[in-house]
C-alpha cells in the first residue's frame, strides 16, 4: 500500500511520521481525507479532533486549535500553535474539552475587559466634549 510522510509542527514541537496511510481533519467546508500521492492542497483546519493512521496500526488522534495543512510532493505538513497526539480517543477527547473550556473563559474575560476600555474611553469622551 501507498504511503505518505506526515510533519506535525508546532512553537516547541516537530515530528515526522512515516509510513501514514490515510489522515482525516476538518475544515471550514467539512471533514476531508488524504491519502498518498493526493493533489497539492492548502487549508485552514477548524479546532477539534484529526486522526491519522500508518500502515496496519490503529488510529492516533491529535487535538489541535486549528492550524494549516498543506500536502505537497507527498507529504502532509501540519501546522498549528500547538498539538497533542494521543492514540486513546476518550482521553484526547476530555483533554481537547478542558482546552476548549479553557480558551472560552479566556476570550470570555478578555471582552470583558475591552468591554470596560470601551466604557471609559466613552466616558471620557464625553467629558473631553461637554469641557468645550
Amino acid at each position: 500500500m501507498s504511503t505518505f510522510i506526515l510533519n506535525l509542527q508546532s512553537f516547541d514541537q516537530f515530528e515526522r511520521i512515516e509510513a501514514v496511510d490515510s489522515f482525516v481533519a476538518e475544515d471550514a467546508s467539512g471533514s476531508f481525507g488524504v491519502r498518498a500521492y493526493h493533489e497539492r492542497f492548502m487549508t485552514a483546519l477548524v479546532f477539534g479532533l484529526a486522526r491519522y493512521r500508518r500502515e496496519g496500526e490503529p488510529w492516533q488522534y491529535l487535538a489541535l486549535p486549528g492550524g494549516l495543512a498543506y500536502f505537497v510532493e507527498n507529504q502532509l505538513f501540519i501546522n498549528a500553535r500547538r498539538y497533542i497526539r494521543d492514540s486513546d480517543y476518550s482521553r484526547i477527547s476530555r483533554v481537547l474539552t478542558e482546552q476548549l473550556l479553557k480558551e472560552e473563559e479566556t476570550l470570555a474575560g478578555l471582552k470583558q475587559s475591552l468591554r470596560r476600555l470601551e466604557e471609559e474611553m466613552l466616558k471620557r469622551l464625553l467629558e473631553i466634549e461637554r469641557g468645550r
